[in-house]
């Protein structure tokens, strides 16, 4: 796993032993961050279940003004650590060992411009994390939610919630949903 462009490209990125992760190719990578193009520059963007952070990574290495990084592994706390220090981009960064949902709700401390979650697939945590994001002060109509999951799951329960899907990019096994408040 690397760092697909910008400041930090090629440099290689350490994940999690064990498989409490699953890390997102560089492919599907790539293919989400040539989406957001114009929208990371100078954003704060918020990085959840972030695993490796390599998403928060990409998107301080493209630009970004600061990136929250949130999961509530020990290791995967190590690991963001480490890669933020090996690619020299610590300073930009707010780690914090807590559950999504927490984070959304009272971690992230300013107004977040892109908040990019993969929680596991198939266990609810993605409407939860939409559900926090409704009452959250960090989230508005012009923050951008993207959720990955599993390409069968349905996000009807999103509309319920008050945000409207705006794209949908599915992939062979998974899908990114993009969303805002209505």
């Amino acid at each position: 796993m690397r760092v697909i462009a910008g400041s930090a490209r090629s440099l290689i990125l350490k994940t999690p032993a064990g498989d409490n992760t699953r890390p997102t190719s560089d492919r599907i990578k790539e293919t989400l961050f040539n989406i957001l193009m114009n929208d990371v520059p100078d954003a704060v963007f918020a990085d959840l279940c972030s695993g490796s952070g390599q998403m928060g990574i990409e998107a301080l290495s493209r630009g970004a003004a600061k990136a929250y990084f949130i999961d509530n592994d020990t290791t995967a706390i190590g690991c963001i650590e480490y890669n933020l220090r090996h690619t020299k981009m610590i300073d930009r960064s707010i780690v914090l060992k807590q559950d999504a949902v927490t984070s959304v709700s009272y971690g992230i401390r300013e107004h977040a411009d892109i908040i990019f979650a993969d929680p596991p697939y198939g266990k609810g945590i993605d409407e939860q994390i939409l559900a926090a994001a409704a009452n959250s002060k960090a989230v508005d109509k012009d923050t951008l939610i993207i959720i990955e999951e599993l390409k069968e799951r349905d996000f009807s329960f999103a509309n319920d919630l008050g945000f409207d899907i705006i794209r949908e990019k599915i992939y062979k096994s998974n899908k990114h949903v993009f969303l805002r408040k209505a």
